[in-house]
């Protein structure tokens, strides 16, 4: 009898290891920059929810239209169990003895975030997201940027070339193709439904930018003189320059580890109707005395364009310089 036992005992306990070994490699699902936000329909309608989609859906910076930060889906907490468990990004909100804010990584599936905030009454969770809405975001966003990376199918024909023309590698997606190549310049483009996207590739001298307020002066001017040179529309005379109706959007960031602009804003065709978003990373390479910059920007006049630049971005956050 007592044999019985332990064997009935021994197999409950490889069953239990070999469910838990099933869930460790569960992998998160779900469409780029989505969350999931777990939280009742009463809290969902009033002041919590506002301050959730204020902080979390707020409008993207350089698009010429609103586009939200991310995709909100709401979830009531009952159904806490089940198909939104397996995404990235979690927010579970609800009412509790304590007030509490805590990160669980990879709780149902990996990569995931799940972030637990809760709160005796709604002030308390209101406090409680103001404090901790920064810290979500980044690692949300970084979750989202690894994951878009991770995607890639890198291809190797235009990786060997950008390899060997600047020194410096770039997981380049195998749907875009050469369009040009030039000396210092390379222009890379893949084509979608309605429109397309690009990226480009240049350097210029380190003494072409200034470190002063202007840098956006001088920003402008040179994918300006790049537009001028190498980027032109199907009207005689047309030329990609940055929209003069919306300022751009300028930031210091820092990428493989040294001083860059970020610089997000909107681009046209002169005399064409062709216009839309790019975002801009001149990387200060001292090492080389150059400044080395990539830039994306992509026109789908029918399309919405966040998780097109999103894509951008990824591919040029992936740089390495040798």
């Amino acid at each position: 009898m007592k044999k019985a036992h332990f064997y009935l005992l021994f197999i409950v306990l490889i069953l239990a290891c070999n469910k838990d070994a099933k869930r460790e490699i569960i992998h998160a699902t779900g469409k780029i920059n989505n969350i999931s936000v777990i939280i009742d329909d009463q809290l969902w309608n009033g002041e919590i929810g506002d301050s959730i989609r204020n902080k979390f859906a707020s409008p993207v910076t350089g698009l010429p239209q609103e586009e939200p930060l991310f995709t909100i889906n709401q979830y009531p907490v009952k159904l806490l169990e089940g198909f939104m468990t397996n995404n990235r990004n979690i927010i579970v909100v609800k009412k509790g003895p304590t007030t509490q804010f805590k990160v669980l990584k990879n709780e149902y599936a990996k990569p995931q975030n799940v972030f637990h905030i809760s709160g005796k009454t709604s002030l308390d969770i209101l406090n409680t997201l103001q404090k901790h809405s920064g810290e979500i975001l980044q690692i949300m966003q970084h979750t989202e940027l690894t994951e878009a990376q991770r995607r890639i199918d890198t291809s190797l024909v235009n990786g060997k070339r950008i390899v060997e023309k600047f020194k410096a590698s770039v997981k380049i997606p195998s749907g875009y193709k050469m369009v040009l190549n030039k000396e210092k310049f390379i222009w890379l483009k893949k084509e979608i439904i309605s429109g397309n996207t690009s990226l480009l590739i240049y350097e210029v001298p380190l003494k072409c930018l200034s470190t002063s307020p202007d840098a956006i002066t001088d920003i402008i001017h040179m994918r300006d003189s790049i537009g001028q040179l190498y980027i032109h529309g199907t009207v005689p005379g047309s030329k990609m320059v940055t929209e003069g109706a919306y300022a751009p959007y300028l930031s210091q960031v820092t990428l493989d580890g040294k001083k860059t602009y970020e610089t997000k804003g909107t681009w046209e065709l002169q005399n064409d109707y062709m216009s839309g978003p790019f975002i801009n990373y001149a990387i200060l390479d001292k090492e080389h005395n150059r400044i080395i910059v990539l830039e994306g920007f992509c026109y789908a006049p029918s399309k919405e364009k966040r998780d097109l630049i999103h894509e951008l971005e990824a591919i040029i956050k992936s740089v390495n310089i040798f």
